[in-house]
């Protein structure tokens, strides 16, 4: 996207995020640009999510007012605990495939902790390859750098450890009660609130260099958005929207306290917690590995993050790869 649409687009969404209505020849002004060029914004916005209505002799203005997102807010929020990049962008394809490409083109600018928002993405992806979505302002989107020294192979377990990581960071907003879905799902009140996608560049024996991504449904009422699951979001479960810089900011907190223990310690000190979460324990669960499917009791995980499963043959582990996890009905 060109840096002038690029700008006209974050004007535009920041003055409609009031929630009241905007005419085409006041925003047409602001942004400095015709009324038909602005209608052709709005209407770029509006394909990418933004639920924006129009009514003759008022003008323009979205469904639901929000706050948006904001680096510095953010930066506030997080006090003097770290200093590291806190980037918002209005759009963006996806906050992981950005972070990934600031890792080929720029690495040693990049800082372990440093993340990337987005309050629009127009190609967010889900485990493989799954389309996640995000309504714009209802919901947050980001990714995380951090890097591990000593290879791909103590990344072993990052997933679970970073679900109990916002799991933790909710409870500061009165949500205590969340469960894990092995690998990477955060439920609540048996719906998913959250998902993890964790991405790799570097060679083999050599220092990997993740992108921890996450999406946190915050405001997606059930009734007007179809996920192709059953969901959950804060405010359902809250009564109120809970500021989402604050929330950006708890999560990020999390995972710096966390991440370091990880890296030198791997999974096996958070497996005990995890397990304490596990939406599934002691439930016969059935999982799909490619054309093969097996069924059995959900046991935890070891400390590789392996989930452990009870089958006629005794206990099998399983490691992540092509892996879709259910309960058995």
């Amino acid at each position: 996207m060109r840096q002038a649409s690029k700008s006209v687009r974050k004007h535009i969404l920041a003055l409609l995020s009031d929630g009241h209505f905007h005419s085409g020849e006041t925003i047409a002004q602001q942004v400095g640009l015709s009324r038909t060029a602005v209608a052709g914004h709005i209407s770029q916005l509006s394909d990418w999510g933004l639920d924006v209505f129009k009514v003759k002799g008022k003008g323009y203005r979205l469904e639901r007012g929000f706050s948006l997102l904001n680096a510095e807010s953010i930066k506030k929020h997080l006090g003097n605990s770290k200093r590291a990049m806190i980037d918002v962008e209005s759009v963006l394809p996806s906050t992981n495939t950005e972070m990934k490409k600031r890792i080929a083109n720029a690495r040693h600018e990049l800082a372990d902790g440093d993340a990337i928002f987005a309050e629009i993405q127009t190609a967010g992806r889900g485990r493989h390859g799954r389309t996640w979505l995000a309504p714009v302002g209802g919901s947050l989107t980001f990714s995380m750098y951090w890097s591990f020294p000593d290879g791909y192979q103590s990344m072993a377990g990052l997933s679970l450890m970073v679900g109990l990581a916002v799991c933790e960071a909710l409870k500061d907003f009165g949500v205590d009660d969340t469960e894990l879905k092995w690998p990477n799902d955060i439920y609540l009140q048996g719906k998913k609130l959250a998902g993890i996608l964790i991405e790799v560049e570097g060679q083999i024996g050599a220092t990997a260099h993740s992108v921890i991504g996450i999406g946190l449904n915050v405001c997606v009422p059930d009734s007007q958005y179809d996920v192709g699951q059953p969901h959950s979001d804060l405010t359902s479960y809250l009564g109120h929207t809970p500021d989402r810089n604050s929330l950006a900011a708890a999560i990020i907190k999390s995972l710096w306290t966390l991440l370091p223990k990880f890296t030198q310690q791997g999974f096996g000190p958070f497996a005990p917690h995890w397990e304490a979460l596990d939406l599934y324990a002691d439930k016969r669960i059935v999982l799909q590995m490619g054309e093969k499917r097996f069924s059995g009791i959900d046991r935890g995980v070891d400390a590789s993050g392996a989930l452990l499963v009870e089958t006629q043959d005794g206990i099998t582990r399983f490691h992540g790869g092509e892996v879709s996890l259910r309960g058995n009905r």
